[in-house]
């Protein structure tokens, strides 16, 4: 096979990873919560009954703004019934997920997780726009954010905190687009409530990060329209603007499967567009960034009939894929696209943390193991922090039935504050290994201290409760730096983490 090359530049940059990049979600949805990161009677629980051996492999994860409590679940989600003592909550149907919701964890023990994981991570809580409205939202987050003094408050110290939660980053509903969401909206509407609703809550607090919803996805019939009428409402009240995006194997289909994250960056591109076509015509000089508050490869196709089928159970398993070596090859090409864009996607969270299409499973009662997905995250957030380096790839190519012609080649780098460098690159071909050659400008790079790859020989490889470390990275070899030149082989169907010093 012909070589793959890019050229990396210190003087030709794209931007600085915002750490949110990094972020996860925890909903209200299966398993994400309880017998997920919540089980007091499990072995490791501690006095909160939150899974000790979850909070470490959270850990270990390096998740950071982390996404709560939905997802479709907040379009119901009633915050007073997640507060104060547990025997007093209510139970609630949740009609996103048609299960019944305990309320045994809320919004206090959700702060308390987070403290917990550590100081990275930081709430991102989302306010119900569907069934619910500005009053509602302001009153959640006096609740939440006021010192003391105010009745709200007040009960917030009754009710055993007396530390205010600090949220800084609120999602202004969710996916309002969808006519699956409870309270759907179009665009005007929620435009409208959205705007009244971010007013409110600046009058609370000028400094609050908000997030508009955008499209649920690029294939919406409302997809751009719907960004523009929000936009025209809200450019001026927000932060942020939302984008929700997940793939999976279609038909036997991995050639196009593999090449999904062509389709994440024409969706980042277009919604950049968009927002910046709405600052043109509002003449405004402010920038909108990018939230990509949910993505994943999720097996949406077997998740209907599962739903359909439930009769109001409590914390069933649901959406509970288990990922193979191909799954995360695909993976890391999403987490490559977005530090590709990372001038203007500041925000992202993977859906979800535990359980639910996630990174991490658990048994209930017994052990907790890391999925294949979980080392492409892992890397990416402990090594793309810094400077995202702009990478030209001149690559070999091949076509696909849904993104038409794609590079074998998906790849960006990162140059942290100590001039070191981190390549994160997928191969796409699923049979040939793919040379590469990376000249090396001005970096003053002379070593490579690392080549992880994660491939298999059997791309249908997966972590199970049987055989939790069936497939976990490993070295490669070969790979070499010499005269500003680094040279290395990635295998088949590889994600690659090369570190040069």
């Amino acid at each position: 096979m012909s070589t793959a090359r890019f050229t990396l530049d210190p003087a030709f940059t794209v931007g600085t990873v915002d750490p949110r990049l990094f972020g996860s979600f925890v909903e209200h949805l299966g398993r994400c919560v309880y017998t997920g990161i919540f089980e007091p009677d499990h072995p490791t629980a501690d006095e909160a009954g939150l899974r000790t051996d979850v909070l470490d492999l959270v850990r270990e994860l390096g998740a950071t703004a982390i996404r709560y409590p939905g997802g479709n679940f907040v379009s119901g989600y009633k915050w007073e019934d997640s507060v104060g003592p547990v025997e007093d909550r209510p139970r609630r149907l949740d009609l996103a997920w048609r299960t019944t919701e305990s309320n045994r964890f809320g919004l206090s023990e959700y702060i308390a997780f987070l403290k917990k994981v550590g100081p990275q991570a930081e709430p991102m809580m989302a306010v119900n726009l569907g069934t619910r409205g500005v009053a509602e939202a302001i009153e959640l987050q006096e609740y939440a954010n006021h010192p003391a003094g105010t009745e709200l408050s007040d009960r917030r110290i009754a009710h055993g905190d007396k530390d205010p939660f600090g949220i800084r980053l609120w999602c202004l509903g969710n996916e309002m687009d969808g006519p699956w969401q409870t309270g759907h909206k179009t665009a005007e509407e929620y435009g409208r409530i959205a705007a009244e609703t971010a007013r409110a809550m600046r009058q609370i607090d000028k400094d609050v990060e908000l997030v508009a919803c955008g499209s649920s996805g690029q294939a919406m019939d409302t997809f751009a329209e719907w960004e523009a009428t929000v936009l025209q409402e809200t450019y001026d009240l927000v932060d942020y603007v939302s984008l929700h995006a997940y793939y999976e194997e279609h038909d036997g289909d991995r050639d196009s499967f593999l090449a999904s994250a062509v389709d994440m960056e024409s969706f980042i591109e277009n919604v950049v567009a968009t927002c910046d076509h709405v600052g043109a015509r509002l003449k405004s000089k402010k920038k909108i960034n990018l939230s990509f508050d949910e993505w994943n490869v999720w097996y949406m196709s077997r998740t209907d009939a599962q739903v359909s089928a439930l009769d109001w159970p409590e914390a069933p398993r649901l959406l509970e894929d288990v990922y193979s070596v191909t799954d995360a090859v695909v993976f890391g090409s999403l987490l490559i696209a977005l530090l590709r864009h990372a001038d203007r996607v500041t925000v992202a969270c993977l859906a979800q943390l535990v359980n639910v299409i996630a990174p991490i499973m658990t048994e209930p009662g017994g052990p907790a193991w890391r999925q294949t997905t979980f080392f492409p995250f892992a890397q990416a957030s402990r090594y793309g922090r810094g400077e995202v380096l702009d990478v030209r790839v001149d690559s070999p190519t091949y076509d696909t039935q849904r993104h038409g012609t794609a590079d074998l080649l998906h790849a960006t780098a990162v140059r942290a504050d100590d001039g070191t460098v981190t390549v994160f690159a997928v191969n796409r071909s699923q049979t040939q290994a793919l040379p590469l050659e990376v000249a090396l400008n001005g970096l003053e790079l002379t070593t490579v201290t690392e080549h992880s790859v994660l491939s298999d020989q059997d791309p249908d490889a997966k972590n199970t409760l049987t055989d939790p470390n069936r497939v976990a990275p490993h070295t490669a070899t070969g790979t070499t730096l010499s005269d500003a030149t680094l040279k290395a082989t990635l295998e088949p169907l590889s994600w690659n983490v090369i570190r040069l010093a």
